[in-house]
């Protein structure tokens, strides 16, 4: 069954796009596996998942790069402005950008593939590039331009004609932490003025930091999907500490002992503690009581990392890549 076309005759609806039950196979291997999703309108949805889960090919179906071999892939519509593929932005994990061209020609160009006039792509392109700090080198060739800044230049030419919803993979490639918060900032911006995101990403914390859902992908599968709290809360696992201690306190910081397993530390004198298997949350609290200098005591919410670790470890879907690179994707 092929990808169902943009639907602006639909009547307005909570989702800007739908996934549902898709397959797609290459040869002998099942790179996405009956996969269902819906992303909201507005929100930031993270695709989660090891190399070969069929990130990457899901977000190609989504591009109409490649075709579904079963199911169906829909957009919502938002009022009188379609989700649709024509208007999607999309970031590649691959730069497919001219090497040999002007930073300013190339975004120029890109934004008049999607529909924009020739004045207004020029503006938007000399918007982009003053805020990446590029406008300077609006002549360079993109190859002279470091990874980092190269990725801005992609991403710029993603977002450009302001579609309704991008898609984003591996938006993080090639940044320094300076840059990553950088980006980060920028999408919730992009969010807060009403573009619906789709990214999928391997840094956790980054995610963490910015997505309002999340899928994790094993093997083609959906594995588990909801908001990072209700993740957490699925999984079982020791209990979580937020302790924030005194100057006095981190003086005499506290050691792992008892009901506790293990402590991270913080620049903030914050301590993240984490209690034994079969700790209660009652034992933990009793030995936090009795350290120096704790100010303030709260429930800690599971990382996204041993979430996701554990979920795809429980599942299997942690080893060697489905088939090859060409074939199944990330």
């Amino acid at each position: 069954m092929g990808v169902a076309p943009c639907l602006v005759e639909r009547p307005a609806m909570t989702n800007a796009l739908s996934v549902r039950g898709v397959t797609k196979r290459y040869r002998t291997v099942t790179a996405v596996d009956d996969l269902s999703f819906d992303v909201a309108v507005g929100e930031i949805f993270a695709l989660l998942g090891p190399n070969g889960a069929g990130k990457t090919t899901t977000v190609r179906m989504i591009q109409g790069i490649l075709p579904p071999d079963e199911g169906r892939i829909e957009f919502g519509v938002d009022g009188a402005r379609g989700y649709c593929r024509p208007g999607l932005g999309y970031l590649p994990e691959e730069r497919g950008l001219y090497r040999d061209q002007p930073i300013d020609r190339i975004l120029t160009v890109f934004g008049r593939l999607r529909g924009m006039s020739k004045s207004a792509a020029a503006r938007e392109t000399e918007a982009w590039l003053e805020r990446f700090a590029l406008a300077d080198r609006r002549k360079d060739k993109l190859e002279s331009l470091s990874k980092g800044n190269q990725q801005k230049v992609q991403f710029a030419a993603a977002i450009l004609h302001r579609p309704k919803l991008a898609v984003l993979d591996e938006p993080f490639s090639g940044l320094d932490p300076v840059n990553q918060d950088v980006f980060l900032e920028l999408l919730d911006e992009l969010r807060r003025d009403g573009m619906t995101i789709v990214l999928s990403a391997h840094q956790m914390e980054l995610v963490e930091r910015c997505a309002d859902r999340l899928l994790i992908m094993g093997n083609g599968r959906s594995l588990m999907d909801g908001t990072l709290e209700q993740l957490s809360r699925r999984r079982d696992g020791p209990p979580r500490l937020a302790v924030v201690l005194s100057e006095q306190g981190r003086e005499v910081p506290p050691v792992a002992s008892g009901p506790v397993a293990g402590l991270t530390f913080q620049a903030d004198g914050a301590v993240e503690v984490v209690g034994q298997d079969g700790t209660t949350l009652s034992d933990l609290l009793s030995e936090v009581a009795t350290w120096a200098g704790v100010i303030e005591v709260n429930s800690a919410r599971r990382r996204l990392h041993d979430v996701y670790v554990e979920v795809v470890a429980e599942a299997g879907a942690g080893g060697p890549a489905l088939g090859s690179t060409s074939e199944a994707g990330s």
